[in-house]
């Protein structure tokens, strides 16, 4: 990847308007693209976002993988039974429901919005404004969790079936953390010092992850005096059930979930492990990976009867493979219960997001859109594309809506005690060594005016969710029409969102 040219993205805030007339002379791959007219290349640019929001989504599915392992993993405790005066031995689950929702699922699949602003943060670091491009995408990729993964968590389950918050007293702690997150940085912006940031203000956002963390988990295990009193319903087993295949047991009607009897799992275990050596399996996982990485039409697709659907499908395929074929190589999630899986997976994730930030500036410049408009839509709506899978998927797969939902608030959260508090913090740390000066912020005004935009339309959404709580019962699916009325609303919500927040940049409200 060359590097581009000695142009700061100060430079091209202060010179957009003259970028839209003149020549850009940034590039991405060739100084020869420079030469091309400014149409032109914004178009290429727009192409190449696009095609990075594809790799975001082609990885999301192994980091989901590698995520559901690391979940599943268990450890042997033995305890003692006063009834029958005898040791028994038990797998106990290692991972905490509610801590993994905040941590591995909401963390993980915000992670491109915590690289791209830490990133931001970096490369900013020592010049006069901290820049604008990380918050802007990380404000934008709230309202995106909050709006259009909402409108689309509620219409997949089947038409009909309802999937509700098990433990309404965590969905409330997630909530809110998640709004006082958004709360707390309108008032470090607005409030305290205007336009700055100092070293206290950076490491108390940090530090409310924490007692984020500890409050949800008090409140998980019913802690007195740090929890409320709500009841639990009954949740499944398993943080992602195995669905029982046809034939065993019938079928999985009611989204019933069944797991094999342990003798039954443990014997074939020890079967397979008398056949095939566990390293020796491994490789041919990971060797199956190339292979599928490189297979272009699936046995599915070839069943196709339909002649244009099938070439579609085949160009699909043709344009993610470069990607699929990338990521086969990341290990099997079956190593080390999952981690290698997932910590590679996030380590190409932050390469991705890397590349978003270059492309940002040029389209930028040769555009002369302001960067913050790019940021707080296009780069908000394409790193928030995990988020979006991860909560499909998990709104699919599981028999509750609490993950699916808790990833949306969760996510939210992170964005601003992670996503901006650590290039917060990074930023501050070298301006108080330094120069002994606080951060100075860029663009805060239109971070404050999207806050507030933000806020009056998050509590139509809350609203709607309590509503159908309290109506059908449930937060996720119902009747058909009602469930895409609903999506229908969420989406206007974020329109709303979008237009006035561009208009208040431009300065026409």
């Amino acid at each position: 990847m060359s590097l581009l040219a000695n142009v700061t993205v100060g430079d091209i805030a202060e010179g957009s308007n003259t970028f839209g007339v003149e020549k850009c002379q940034l590039y991405f791959l060739f100084h020869s693209e420079s030469k091309l007219a400014n149409g032109v290349r914004g178009f290429l640019y727009f192409a190449a976002l696009a095609y990075c929001f594809i790799g975001l989504s082609a990885i999301t599915a192994r980091f989901f993988r590698s995520m559901e392992h690391v979940v599943k993993h268990t450890r042997i405790v033995e305890e003692f039974d006063p009834c029958t005066n005898t040791i028994v031995v038990k797998h106990r689950k290692v991972w905490n429901y509610t801590i993994a929702d905040i941590t591995l699922l909401a963390f993980g699949t915000s992670f491109p919005q915590i690289s791209l602003a830490t990133i931001d943060a970096i490369r900013n670091i020592g010049q006069v404004y901290a820049g604008g491009l990380g918050p802007g995408t990380l404000v934008g990729s709230a309202a995106f969790d909050l709006f259009p993964i909402h409108a689309v968590c509620v219409i997949v389950p089947k038409a009909g079936e309802l999937k509700k918050i098990s433990d309404i007293g965590v969905w409330i702690v997630e909530l809110f953390w998640s709004f006082w997150a958004y709360i707390w940085l309108y008032i470090t912006l607005e409030v305290w010092t205007p336009n700055m940031i100092t070293l206290w203000e950076a490491l108390l956002t940090v530090l409310q992850f924490g007692l984020l963390l500890l409050h949800a988990y008090a409140q998980d295990m019913r802690w007195p005096y740090l929890s409320l009193p709500i009841a639990r319903s009954k949740r499944p087993e398993e943080w992602v059930p195995v669905e029982t295949p046809p034939g065993r047991n019938g079928n999985s009607e009611n989204n019933e979930y069944q797991k094999l009897p342990d003798t039954e799992v443990a014997e074939s275990s020890e079967q397979f492990s008398r056949t095939i050596p566990y390293k020796d399996n491994l490789l041919s996982i990971w060797k199956q990976q190339f292979l599928d990485a490189l297979t272009l039409e699936s046995p599915e697709s070839r069943k196709l009867n339909n002649t244009c659907l099938r070439i579609a499908k085949l160009f699909w395929e043709l344009l993610c493979a470069p990607w699929r074929f990338l990521f086969a190589f990341v290990p099997p999630y079956q190593i080390a219960h999952g981690w290698v899986s997932f910590i590679l997976s996030l380590v190409f994730i932050s390469g991705i997001a890397y590349i978003v930030t270059k492309l940002t500036d040029i389209i930028s410049c040769v555009t002369g859109i302001d960067a913050y408009v790019i940021a707080f839509t296009a780069l908000a709506a394409g790193t928030s594309w995990p988020d979006l899978m991860a909560s499909k998927i998990a709104a699919e797969r599981q028999i509750t809506a609490d993950s699916a939902i808790a990833n949306i608030t969760c996510s939210n959260s992170v964005n601003i005690y992670i996503g901006i508090g650590v290039p917060w913090l990074i930023d501050t740390l070298y301006n108080f060594f330094a120069y002994n000066e606080p951060l100075r912020i860029e663009n805060a005004g239109y971070l404050s005016f999207s806050l507030l935009v933000f806020f009056a339309t998050s509590v139509g959404c809350i609203g709607v969710l309590v509503f159908r709580r309290l109506t059908l019962g449930a937060e996720l699916g119902g009747p058909r029409l009602w469930a895409w009325v609903t999506s229908v609303y969420f989406m206007l919500l974020w329109l709303i969102f979008v237009v006035l927040s561009s208009l208040h940049i431009y300065g026409l409200i």
